[in-house]
C-alpha cells in the first residue's frame, strides 16, 4: 500500500508499472476508486472476439502459417471474385 496526494486538478501518478498502459478507473463510492489494467480492442475487431467459430478459425490458420502448413492448391481468385459479386454489400 502506498499513499498519494492528488494535485490541484485531481491527478495522481500511479508509478512506473502503469506507464503507457490503459487503465479503467472505477469509482466504488465517494472515497474509493479501483484501478484496473485493461487491454482495448478496436470496435471493428470486436466481432471476431465475440464469434467463437471465427476466432477459432483465425487462430487455427495462424498456427498453420507458423508451422508453414500451406495448402497444396492456390485459391481460385476468379471463382472467389464471382462469389463476391453475388453477395450484397
Amino acid at each position: 500500500m502506498s499513499f498519494k496526494t492528488a494535485d490541484s486538478k485531481g491527478r495522481i501518478a500511479l508509478g512506473p508499472e502503469f506507464a503507457n498502459r490503459t487503465v479503467i478507473v472505477e469509482q466504488i463510492d465517494e472515497t474509493e476508486l479501483r484501478v484496473i489494467a485493461a487491454a482495448v480492442v478496436p470496435e471493428r475487431e470486436l466481432w471476431l472476439h465475440r464469434n467463437r467459430q471465427a476466432k477459432s478459425a483465425v487462430l487455427r490458420g495462424l498456427k498453420q502459417a507458423r508451422g508453414r502448413a500451406f495448402g497444396k492448391r492456390p485459391p481460385d481468385l476468379a471463382k472467389d471474385e464471382k462469389l463476391a459479386q453475388q453477395l450484397d454489400d
